[in-house]
């Protein structure tokens, strides 16, 4: 499934069915960090978009034009702050469509919390994120080290100033 670049996405919210597939998914080297583990373990341990409540709370399915499951958002609440996260389907990254998916995530955040600051974490030799990040109206504020599920890596933190 490729959806061309100039898709229109939409957040609609995650189900279920939507959760499963997404951890099926398995995105390359050096990107593989970010593939979910299988659905049945995620659900036995109600981690994340597993758990209904989770899932209903701070995640939202993004879809193209023609319904088809592009990616994912969660919109995780800090006091005044709104930290997205996001995955693309594997084989729409480094299409193209990367500004216009994150804009679409953080229209959404806009719309739920509109006094909150936006902000984001990526990895900093994450390159093609970044620049999707920038082309979206974001900037780099900070770096930093924080610990990931292969061990310590250095982050920015990349806060929206509109695009």
């Amino acid at each position: 499934m490729r959806s061309s670049p100039a898709s229109t996405y939409r957040l609609i919210p995650m189900t279920e069915a939507h959760g499963c597939e997404i951890c099926t998914w398995e995105y390359p080297e050096p990107y593989s960090i970010y593939s979910w583990r299988p659905w049945e373990h995620m659900l036995a341990q109600q981690e994340e978009f597993a758990d209904p409540d989770i899932r209903s709370a701070q995640y939202r399915a993004v879809v193209d034009d023609e319904g088809r499951l592009c990616g994912f958002a969660q919109l995780f609440p800090i006091v005044g702050v709104t930290r997205l996260g996001f995955g693309l389907r594997p084989e729409l990254c480094g299409a193209g469509g990367g500004a216009q998916f994150v804009r679409a995530i953080v229209d959404e955040a806009l719309r739920v919390n509109p006094d909150n600051e936006i902000d984001l974490e990526v990895l900093t030799w994450n390159e093609r994120a970044i620049r999707a990040y920038l082309r979206a109206g974001f900037e780099i504020t900070d770096t930093y080290e924080r610990m990931t599920p292969t061990g310590k890596g250095e982050f920015h933190c990349m806060v929206w100033k509109g695009a």
